[in-house]
């Protein structure tokens, strides 16, 4: 009874014994009623036939002998008939049967007068003096002596002998099969339900196993037998949403398995990188401190500087971590709005112009003024400006270049940051912009930064739904390029 096939059936077969007994009921019910309706329509006139025949009151006095007469007369016609004489008061004057049967001394008048003057619907049913607490179907007349109204005659319609012949009808074998057929009419009713019910749930029975299975797999395994096409009834599309949501955990244990892989791997990174610069700047400050006033003025200033140099190292390495981290949770979403690209990219040029002038190297700017403007967070494409131009300027030897790019597409505006550095090899292109990732013979095998930088870009370039690509040949240089899309003013 735990399944839902079981509670459907049961339920099923309730409804349908439920339903045999009312339709049982009602049909008695109705039989009945029509019965008694046919039977007070075809007899209506007896009552009148009689009084025709004889005077029954004269001058206020009941003629008891022809009473007895017409009534054992009507009795031969329809033996289910009793005849009974009433006053204008309902009380009973006489009838036509043994004394010791008749319990009551008075009939209700109501519903005698309705039928006497047909203002109402059939069958009506008044009372049966010879059991005192039923009621029958009749047919009533006036009685009329010397042109007043005298009193009624009333018979009623399925006395005793009616009775008794409905009992035994009751057990005959008519009766027997109508209700064996209705049975054997709610069983089919029944077995069928189950039947189709059966055939329902069976693509259920089957969804449900595929859960289970796949549930005990760990989602390993995806989903089988699953129909792939829309339409369909809502088991179809039950079983389309559990392939997606089965598909959707897997990804997402996936993901979690490589996020437990790079947090180890950050760990270790994070711990290596912290080490290096704080056992640097311990070892040049315990020197200090040993030797003292043995160093002269200039070797002192020297370990100063390279000790402040890892300081500033470390702070940088710090500060950039911290930045990965609220990127990584979401903690600085974009604020996105409209901006000038090309001012953004003048301004980020100037924060290197010192550094650039002093080394030889050139910053271009390749742009035609008045552009259309962009959408995005000013603050975090800033932050992938001057991270994409910093390593630009540092791996770029002396003499050499770094440019800055805007080209005008339909949709977007395509920033490109080249240099003519060494370029960076083929087997590092792919993992460049992992996070703590060292090229061997490119770029940042000589770079001294975080080596959060590209994660960093990458990660905010995400937030914006743009992506950055990045093309490079040793000795030759590289090329990072990605797009943001063109504000479209309202018109």
């Amino acid at each position: 009874m735990n399944t839902l096939f079981a509670r459907l059936s049961l339920a099923l077969l309730l409804i349908v014994g439920l339903m045999g007994g009312a339709f049982y009921l009602v049909e008695r019910i109705n039989t009945k009623a029509y019965y008694e309706e046919l039977t007070q329509r075809l007899n209506a006139p007896i009552a009148m036939y009689v009084t025709g025949e004889r005077q029954l009151i004269r001058d206020g006095v009941a003629d008891l002998n022809s009473l007895e007469e017409l009534a054992a007369r009507a009795m031969v016609i329809n033996p289910t008939a009793e005849i009974y004489l009433l006053g204008t008061d309902g009380r009973i004057i006489g009838h036509g049967m043994p004394d010791d049967t008749v319990l009551q001394s008075s009939v209700d008048l109501t519903p005698i007068r309705q039928v006497i003057a047909g203002d109402t619907r059939l069958p009506v049913r008044g009372d049966d003096p010879r059991t005192g607490s039923t009621q029958k179907v009749f047919s009533a007349s006036e009685v009329v002596d010397n042109g007043n109204l005298a009193g009624y005659l009333y018979v009623v319609l399925g006395g005793q002998t009616y009775d008794a012949l409905a009992s035994d009808i009751g057990s005959s074998y008519v009766a027997k099969v109508t209700t064996l057929a209705l049975l054997l009419i709610v069983l089919a009713g029944g077995s069928v339900g189950v039947l189709v019910f059966n055939l329902l749930t069976r693509r259920l029975k089957r969804l449900s196993a595929e859960m289970r299975r796949v549930s005990h797999t760990g989602f390993a395994e995806q989903p089988e037998h699953i129909p792939a096409k829309p339409g369909g009834d809502e088991i179809d599309e039950l079983g389309r949403n559990f392939a997606a949501m089965s598909e959707r955990i897997t990804e997402q244990i996936e993901q979690l398995e490589e996020n437990d892989r790079l947090r180890r791997e950050l760990v270790s990174n994070i711990s290596h990188d912290l080490r290096t610069p704080l056992a640097a700047m311990q070892g040049y400050l315990e020197t200090l401190i040993i030797k003292g006033k043995a160093l002269d003025e200039d070797a002192r200033r020297q370990y100063l500087k390279i000790a402040r140099k890892h300081t500033v190292r470390l702070s940088t390495l710090i500060g950039d971590l911290f930045e990965l981290s609220k990127l990584d949770a979401n903690q600085a979403a974009p604020q996105f709005e409209a901006f000038s690209l090309q001012e953004l990219v003048q301004d980020v040029l100037q924060e290197f112009q010192i550094e650039a002038e002093q080394r030889g190297i050139d910053l271009n700017i390749e742009f035609d003024t008045g552009g259309p403007q962009t959408v995005g967070d000013i603050g975090l494409i800033q932050r992938v400006l001057e991270n994409l131009v910093k390593n630009a300027v540092r791996f770029t030897p002396d003499g050499g270049e770094v440019t800055i790019s805007i080209a005008e597409k339909p949709d977007a505006l395509a920033v490109a940051v080249s240099d003519t550095g060494p370029g960076i090899a083929d087997k590092d292109l792919p993992r460049i912009f992992e996070r703590f990732y060292s090229a061997v013979d490119g770029e940042q095998a000589r770079s001294d930064s975080s080596g959060l930088g590209l994660a960093i870009v990458k990660r905010i370039l995400d937030l914006h739904k743009s992506r950055i690509t990045v093309k490079s040949r040793q000795n030759a240089g590289t090329r990072f390029e990605f797009e943001l899309p063109v504000h479209r003013q309202a018109a």
